[in-house]
C-alpha cells in the first residue's frame, strides 16, 4: 500500500466508500461521461436513479473505456433506495435555495468526507440536466455543495460537475494531511445513523406532530424541512436517532391514554 493510501486511511478518505448518484439523467451520454470522470479520479461506485435511457451504447461509447464502472452501475427506482446505507449525503446544487442549508464548496466537501468515519458510505447526489435536484431531494442531504463559477456563465453539465467533485476528493486523498484530533477530541463511540433510519424518524416525527396538533397537515409551511435541517446538521449516530424515535413512541403512548 502506498504512503498516500496509508494516510488516506488515517483521514477517513476512501474512494471505494463513495457513491456517485445520478438522479433521473435524461441523456445516456452524460452517464458515460460521468463514469469516465469518476474512473480518472479512482471512484468506481455509480448509482443511477431511474435513468431515462440505460443501458445504452452511447453511454459506453462516451465512457472512453470506463466500461467497468458502467458494468457495475446499480440502477434503482428512487433516491431513498440509493442512499439507504449512506451515513453522509451531499447534494450538488447550482443555485442557492430559499431555505438556508449547510453549504460547502467542493474543497470543503472533500474535507467533510475526509473527517467522516472510515468505512462509512458517502453519497454524492447529482440532479437532472435541466433542473438539478428538487427541494425535496436536497432536503435528504446533510450538506449542499456548490461549484464556484463565472456568474455570467455558470453552465456546467452533469459530467463536469462529477469531475470537479471527484477531483477534489482525489486531491484530498493525495494530500493526506494527518488529522491531529477528531472534531470531538476522541473517536466517536457509535456508528452514524443511516439515511433510512433518519427517514423513519422524520416520518414518525411528522405523524406525531400532526396528532398533537402542533403541525397542520393542510398548511405545513417549512416546519418539517426545518426539523430535517436541524437533525441532519447534528449528524446523529444510531443510538441518538433511536433515542429520538423512542421519545416519539412514548409521546404516542401518552396521548392515547384514556
Amino acid at each position: 500500500m502506498s504512503q498516500s493510501q496509508d494516510a488516506a486511511g488515517e483521514t477517513g478518505i476512501r474512494l471505494d466508500d463513495i457513491k456517485v448518484v445520478l438522479v433521473h439523467t435524461s441523456h445516456p451520454g452524460n452517464i458515460g461521461a460521468a463514469a469516465r470522470a469518476m474512473k480518472t479520479m479512482g471512484l468506481t461506485r455509480l448509482v443511477l436513479v431511474s435513468p431515462k435511457d440505460y443501458p445504452s451504447g452511447e453511454a459506453f461509447a462516451l465512457s472512453s473505456g470506463a466500461h467497468d464502472v458502467l458494468d457495475r452501475a446499480e440502477v434503482v427506482e428512487d433516491i431513498d433506495t440509493a442512499i439507504a446505507d449512506c451515513t453522509l449525503v451531499v447534494g450538488a446544487s447550482a443555485r442557492l435555495r430559499s431555505l438556508p442549508w449547510p453549504l460547502l464548496n467542493p474543497r470543503e466537501m472533500a474535507d467533510k468526507v475526509a473527517a467522516h468515519p472510515a468505512g462509512s458510505t458517502v453519497a454524492l447526489l447529482f440532479g437532472r440536466e435541466r433542473s438539478g435536484l428538487t427541494n425535496d431531494e436536497l432536503a435528504k442531504c446533510h450538506y449542499h455543495v456548490n461549484i464556484p463559477s463565472n456568474p455570467d456563465y455558470s453552465s456546467l453539465n452533469v459530467a463536469q460537475a462529477v469531475q470537479v467533485l471527484c477531483y477534489e476528493l482525489r486531491m484530498r486523498q493525495e494530500l493526506a494531511v494527518p488529522q491531529t484530533r477528531t472534531d470531538w477530541g476522541v473517536e466517536w463511540d457509535q456508528p452514524p445513523a443511516r439515511a433510512e433510519q433518519l427517514e423513519g424518524l422524520f416520518e414518525h416525527w411528522e405523524k406525531t406532530l400532526v396528532e398533537i396538533d402542533f403541525l397542520d397537515p393542510t398548511n405545513p409551511r417549512t416546519l418539517i424541512s426545518k426539523l430535517r435541517r436541524l437533525i441532519l446538521r447534528a449528524q446523529p449516530d444510531e443510538v441518538e436517532a433511536n433515542i429520538l424515535r423512542g421519545m416519539l413512541t412514548q409521546v404516542d403512548k401518552s396521548i392515547r391514554k384514556p
